[in-house]
């Protein structure tokens, strides 16, 4: 059945541009982070707080991201992420003091564990199932290139002055302002519509959209299917927390817990400070963190392209073998003091992370719930998610300063290897396979 490619990439594309602000958002800090605490004199607790008020944030977001996705809209949802990106820029940049900025940044947390929840739930409902990964998988090529761009815009403001850290954190407002206007542009998603809003009519024009060369009874029937399959599930006396749903909820909250347990985040907001740990200088160290958006951005585009053609498990082999062998050898440079080749262990690793977990994450957990629970799954895989996220964020200056970096590498490979034992043992492959038929390879139909 033809569908209606440019448009479908058109609004895939504007609903995951807030990948990009979540992206430019949570790395963005990394370029200002020393600054901040020296000009207020933070102790580490107090600034490992600051460096992780976005991030719970993201918590809290994740947490509620489901109820307005599902009360008001996918489209009305992203409408408002926009909005809280927006104050949050603004408030960042303007901020008095430590307090008045991790409200600023606990703003904008919101909107990034809400958009967790909205953007990817949305590109799935509106995808053809055998385009369906590249197209999510557009969120986090987003997320990668506001990665990139932050650690570019960081490294270009770094030298205007004592000021600069406030227009690293303020500019952030223009790129959301414009994503805020685009999103009146995208419809909402036609299951929604179907499923929440009732409302057939809507409903079966935006398929219309969506499947151009399909004739009006292939409409109809499509619409049908996915009526059916969500009063089928309605239909059920078990809520989400019920045993029929036990297989996806493991999934969703181990492919999350193991992406936050690669030390991913970590290394990305103290990137600059990991690098200066091997002598480079602190200018140094922020060209050598736009490598690592760079490499994000690079490989992302390769994980993309082989999410469809190989599969989200094999993906996520591959980029369990690449963190393995990245974090092992980076943790062996540490302890011998051959810090030369840090730098290549941290470009591997982001390369391993943007092929495997990072294009395969937020895809699988919007493929694995049925339709009527698809909001509610998707929010708990962020949660778990944005949770552990904070938590390693908040408590990495003190491992930092308790432990040599050797030990903090050994641990972070040590789960890599539980986690390709989990592949191995319990994900199962969801490509090419469409929403409403995936419940039943879960055996949850």
């Amino acid at each position: 059945m033809k569908s209606n490619t440019s448009h479908i990439f058109f609004w895939s594309l504007v609903s995951s541009l807030a990948g990009f602000l979540f992206g430019f958002d949570t790395v963005v800090i990394s370029g200002a982070e020393k600054t901040i605490q020296t000009l207020w004199g933070l102790s580490d607790t107090l600034h490992g707080v600051t460096m992780a008020s976005a991030l719970y944030g993201t918590v809290i977001g994740s947490v509620i991201g489901g109820w307005p996705t599902d009360r008001w809209g996918r489209r009305v949802t992203l409408i408002w992420v926009g909005v809280l990106y927006s104050v949050s820029a603004a408030w960042s940049g303007l901020a008095p003091e430590v307090w008045s900025l991790i409200i600023a940044r606990f703003i904008g947390g919101l909107g990034v564990g809400i958009s967790t929840v909205a953007a990817p739930l949305y590109i799935a409902e509106i995808s053809p199932p055998d385009r369906r990964g590249r197209l999510a998988g557009m969120f986090q090529f987003n997320i990668v290139l506001g990665i990139l761009v932050a650690f570019l815009s960081n490294y270009l403001l770094g030298g205007i002055g004592a000021n600069a850290w406030r227009w690293m954190l303020g500019v952030e407002a223009i790129p959301a302002l414009l994503y805020t206007l685009l999103c009146f542009s995208i419809p909402e998603s036609p299951r929604w519509l179907l499923m929440r809003k009732k409302d057939r009519a809507r409903g079966v024009a935006v398929l219309k959209l969506i499947q151009s060369g399909a004739s009006e009874d292939q409409i109809q029937a499509t619409a049908d299917h996915i009526v059916a399959a969500s009063a089928a599930g309605n239909q059920s006396t078990h809520g989400f927390w019920s045993r029929r749903l036990r297989a996806p909820i493991l999934l969703a909250f181990f492919v999350a817990f193991f992406n936050q347990l690669s030390g991913i985040n970590a290394i990305l907001y103290f990137a600059p400070r990991i690098f200066e740990l091997t002598g480079l200088g602190a200018k140094a160290a922020l060209l050598q963190s736009i490598g690592i958006g760079v490499t994000n951005l690079v490989f992302t585009f390769v994980g993309l392209w082989l999410i469809d053609r190989l599969g989200r498990r094999t993906l996520l082999y591959v980029g369990s073998l690449g963190y393995i062998g990245s974090l092992g050898l980076c943790a062996w440079a540490f302890f011998t003091e051959h810090f030369a080749i840090v730098p290549v262990c941290i470009f591997t690793f982001i390369a391993a992370h943007a092929i495997g977990q990072g294009a395969v994450i937020w895809v699988f957990i919007a493929e694995i719930f049925p339709d009527q629970h698809r909001a509610e799954g998707q929010s708990l895989g962020s949660f778990t998610h944005w949770i552990f996220a904070a938590l390693l964020t908040t408590f990495f200056p003190k491992m930092v300063s308790a432990f040599p970096p050797g030990w903090i590498f050994v641990f972070f490979c040590g789960m890599m290897v539980l986690q390709l034992v989990w592949v191995r043992l319990r994900v199962p492959e969801t490509k090419g396979v469409p929403l409403e038929d995936i419940e039943k390879q879960l055996g949850i139909g």
